[in-house]
């Protein structure tokens, strides 16, 4: 619902976050196996965020090491599995705190592996692609051609701690689902609030309640997400949720939301709510794919200029305008005929 009739010509799209800027609010969030899109994916996603002047959060399973993403500067954050093996997490969280890592981020909607569908239509079993999509494969000889040429990326943070028949690349992709641990509580984030001194953030939080007892905890936010719908399928969306945390916690933790978002106007959207940042993840990976470390550059401009271009139409010169009375949920009430 925009406002008309407001000069918005000095219009920008920066904030803070843990008081520190952003040119943008957004995150480029962590996904695994980026090697398979781009030899050293993961660094050059970092090397984009960091130049965009946003955090790169980089993933348990990244195949780049925490110290190769910060030779540049620029706001890395790192986040956490917790795994069956406590010997995992103790090494992980040294690695990121020896690294100087902005952020620790707690994942904890994966303790039980989703059933993830795409991979099963994808792959006769992990890491062994179906007929189609060895075809597929064969089409793309550029991509190939890379693959080839610097192997399967390995799950460097964690292959160490591997079984010795399944340190191989290949293997590690059986192997990582049995790894996580269906344990996790509440009691491991105190444990980490105690060991990590620096931003402790809970990401797969969905319900008030729950950020309340992370708020309780020490943390210093949280991220809304259902895991882009790849772990519960019939999960709530975390925009559906993010009013309500926000009314509770908006002043006391930092909200972070993920999952499905494509769109400048998306973002705004999320930051009328009461979002303080999105983390982006796709939209990244396919910048990635399409152009390495300018590709993901250009993915951030394109996100950054639907914003500003947004925040124009509706009326607004900062994203301190942006407000839930901007937003009209569902469709409206018409007035019933007599």
């Amino acid at each position: 619902m925009p406002r008309t009739l407001v000069d918005t010509a000095g219009r920008h799209a920066r904030t803070t976050l843990f008081g520190a800027p952003l040119a943008l609010p957004i995150i480029v969030g962590p996904t695994g196996l980026n090697g398979m899109i781009r030899p050293r994916g993961d660094v050059l996603l970092a090397r984009a965020a960091h130049a965009a002047g946003v955090p790169f959060c980089l993933s348990t399973v990244a195949n780049a090491r925490a110290a190769e993403c910060t030779s540049d500067g620029g706001r890395l954050w790192m986040q956490l599995y917790v795994f069956k093996d406590p010997a995992i997490t103790r090494d992980v969280v040294e690695r990121a705190d020896a690294a100087g890592c902005e952020a620790l981020v707690f994942t904890t909607d994966a303790n039980v592996f989703g059933a993830r569908e795409w991979d099963q239509r994808s792959f006769r079993a992990p890491g062994r692609p179906t007929l189609r999509s060895t075809i597929d494969t064969l089409l793309h000889p550029r991509w190939l051609a890379g693959y080839l040429a610097t192997g399967f990326p390995r799950f460097v943070n964690v292959a160490e701690f591997f079984p010795p028949e399944a340190r191989s690349a290949r293997a590690g992709v059986t192997i990582l689902p049995k790894l996580f641990a269906p344990t996790i509580s509440w009691d491991d984030v105190a444990r980490l609030r105690d060991r990590w001194r620096r931003r402790l953030l809970v990401k797969g939080v969905l319900a008030a309640e729950d950020a309340e007892r992370a708020h309780r905890l020490g943390c210093d936010g949280i991220v809304l997400t259902n895991h882009g719908g790849r772990q519960l399928d019939t999960c709530v969306a975390p925009l559906e949720v993010l009013p309500e945390v926000a009314r509770a916690f908006g002043d006391k933790l930092a909200i972070i939301i993920d999952s499905g978002f494509r769109r400048g106007s998306d973002l705004a959207k999320a930051i009328a709510l009461g979002a303080h940042a999105v983390i982006i993840g796709r939209a990244a990976l396919y910048g990635l794919a399409a152009g390495g470390e300018a590709g993901v550059a250009r993915a951030i401009e394109i996100l950054g200029t639907e914003l500003d271009r947004v925040l124009g139409q509706l009326g607004c010169r900062s994203l301190a305008e942006l407000s839930p009375a901007l937003l009209r949920r569902g469709a409206p009430t018409l007035p019933t005929e007599r």
